[in-house]
């Protein structure tokens, strides 16, 4: 079967695995070119710079985000239901052997500097993923929007982290997210 990939998207979803897989600083673009096949020239030209494909990475990883993210909730009946089923797909997703953590959490440690272009994009990423569940805690009732979103944002990421630490092993602490959710949830939201 013949590859239809052209040679930009061939060189994006190589480096696309690689970033996700391996991380941002260990992965060059002659590790890029060579796994892909295609010519570091060609690569340039299609992306200038290592941090623009970073960059491009990001921007996918967001869309892609935010499509799993109304997947997972959209047939969920209200707020705190759309909040649970998301951390339900989450619970499943940390602890498979597909998953590698968070790539804007990943960008953040790799690159801490406030001005590096992927920083930027990992923390409008955040921000927004901040925001949705402001918006759902507020609509779900919670005493606290804000606070209960905080918590929520810090329990997704440290469920990426347990991924990225444990891998799918049995003793992945991502296995009780959904269960950790659902309680501060249910504390965030009590009468």
């Amino acid at each position: 079967m013949k590859d239809t990939c052209s040679p930009k998207q061939r060189l994006f979803q190589t480096a696309a695995r690689l970033f996700y897989q391996r991380g941002y600083r260990a992965v060059g673009v002659d590790s890029i070119a060579s796994e892909s096949g295609i010519g570091k020239m060609t690569l340039y030209r299609h992306y200038p710079s290592k941090d623009e494909l970073i960059v491009a990475f990001l921007e996918q990883s967001d869309r892609d985000f935010w499509g799993y993210f109304e997947q997972s909730t959209g047939k969920a009946a209200g707020a705190r239901a759309k909040l649970l089923a998301f951390f339900r797909a989450l619970q499943g997703y940390v602890t498979s052997p597909t998953c590698y953590g968070c790539p804007f959490l990943n960008m953040a440690s790799e690159y801490p500097q406030a001005d590096h272009p992927g920083h930027r994009v990992a923390l409008e990423h955040k921000r927004a993923v901040r925001a949705r569940f402001r918006k759902l805690a507020e609509d779900a009732g919670a005493r606290r929007p804000q606070a209960l979103a905080d918590g929520l944002l810090l329990l997704m990421d440290g469920a990426y982290l347990a991924a990225r630490m444990y891998g799918a092993s049995p003793d992945n602490p991502g296995a009780g997210v959904a269960e950790a959710a659902r309680r501060l949830i249910d504390a965030g939201c009590a009468l």
